[in-house]
């Protein structure tokens, strides 16, 4: 999605609506945790300042992410509001603010911008709706169990005594004599 600056003079007057549909296949590359992105829906309206353009943006659309405890595939829905600033003003200073935008060319390209909207909307974790039913079975060398199924294993042992320490239980069991 890029827009030529040129081309923004002919909305000055009443704003430039957005309704725009992208794909943004290239955040798959920047967070591996990403399985598959659906085509985000772009809607939003920009106001156009005499070096600046302000954009309310909202991005609908969703992600597909593993689940933290099965690994299967969570579709994870994405809708964000944001207020983002282009400017190409000689002024302004590349991070003076977050969501104040340089522009160094003739056009302004959206795309990293949406981008990052995206990656910073990532979960740290998802889970699937019954990804606690799940049963997850162990492998070589290892299992799985819940902190519940811990606790009924050790309750149900019973202390057994060592067998090189038999005789000296017996030693105590004996009365005085």
């Amino acid at each position: 999605m890029k827009i030529a600056i040129q081309q923004l003079q002919k909305h000055r007057k009443d704003g430039m609506p957005i309704d725009d549909t992208v794909q943004l296949d290239a955040v798959k590359q920047r967070n591996s945790d990403i399985r598959d992105i659906s085509p985000i829906h772009v809607t939003g309206h920009c106001t156009i300042g005499s070096q600046q353009l302000t954009c309310q943006l909202n991005l609908k659309g969703h992600l597909i992410l593993p689940c933290a405890r099965t690994w299967e595939d969570v579709e994870f829905p994405i809708n964000i509001d944001s207020v983002e600033i282009f400017d190409w003003s000689e002024t302004v200073q590349e991070g003076m603010h977050d969501n104040i935008h340089p522009v160094t060319t003739e056009t302004i390209d959206f795309q990293p911008v949406l981008e990052e909207l995206i990656l910073l909307e990532i979960p740290m974790q998802v889970f699937k709706e019954d990804a606690d039913q799940a049963v997850i079975k162990g492998g070589k060398d290892w299992s799985y169990s819940t902190d519940e199924q811990v606790e009924a294993e050790k309750e149900e042992a019973q202390p057994k005594t060592d067998p090189r320490l038999a005789d000296l239980a017996k030693y105590f069991d004996q009365s005085d004599e």
